[in-house]
C-alpha cells in the first residue's frame, strides 16, 4: 500500500471541508492505482507523524484521514465488502507555506499487491473514497466507475 500526493498552491478560493471528484483508476499487473483529485479551502489535508494524540491517536476513528470501501456487483446489486484490515491511509500533511493555504491537487493510491484488495468470487467492482482533513470535516463520498477485472 503507498499513498503518493501532489499538491499545488492556488490563489483560488476553496470551501474548508475538502471535496473531492474521481480522477482514474488503472490495473497494472498486480497493482493498481486510483487517483482523486481535491480541494481544501484551509489546506488542512494531511497529517504530521507525530499527530498520534486524540483524535488521531492509533486504533481510533480519526487516525487515518482517507478511507476506501470496496463493492462487488453481486446479481445486479452493489454490496460493501468488508476486508480483515480495512482501506485506510494516512495521508501526510499537505499544508502550504505563506499566507493562502487553499490547496488543489490530487491523491494517488497504489494498491499494490492489487489481489488483496479484491476477492476473485465478482469480476465487476467499484470504490468509494473519503477524505478526512485535521478539522474532522469529512469530504464528500465518490465512486469509481464500475472496473471490469480480467
Amino acid at each position: 500500500m503507498g499513498v503518493l500526493m501532489a499538491g499545488c498552491l492556488r490563489t483560488e478560493e476553496f470551501p474548508v471541508e475538502p471535496a473531492i471528484t474521481f480522477r482514474s483508476f488503472e490495473l497494472f499487473g498486480d497493482s493498481a492505482s486510483l487517483v482523486i483529485r481535491f480541494t481544501d479551502g484551509d489546506g488542512d489535508v494531511g497529517l504530521n507523524p507525530a499527530d498520534t494524540f486524540p483524535p488521531y491517536q492509533p486504533g481510533g476513528p480519526n487516525y487515518s484521514n482517507l478511507r476506501i470501501e470496496y463493492q462487488e456487483l453481486r446479481n445486479g446489486v452493489w454490496t460493501t465488502v468488508t476486508f480483515p484490515q480495512p482501506l485506510e491511509y494516512r495521508v501526510p500533511n499537505l499544508t502550504p507555506a505563506g499566507q493562502n493555504k487553499a490547496l488543489e491537487g490530487e491523491i494517488a493510491i497504489a494498491l499494490s499487491p492489487f489481489s488483496l484488495y479484491h476477492y476473485d468470487t465478482y469480476d465487476t467492482v467499484r470504490y468509494k473514497v473519503q477524505l478526512l482533513d485535521r478539522a474532522l470535516h469529512v469530504s464528500n463520498q465518490v465512486e469509481t466507475t464500475p472496473i471490469e477485472l480480467p
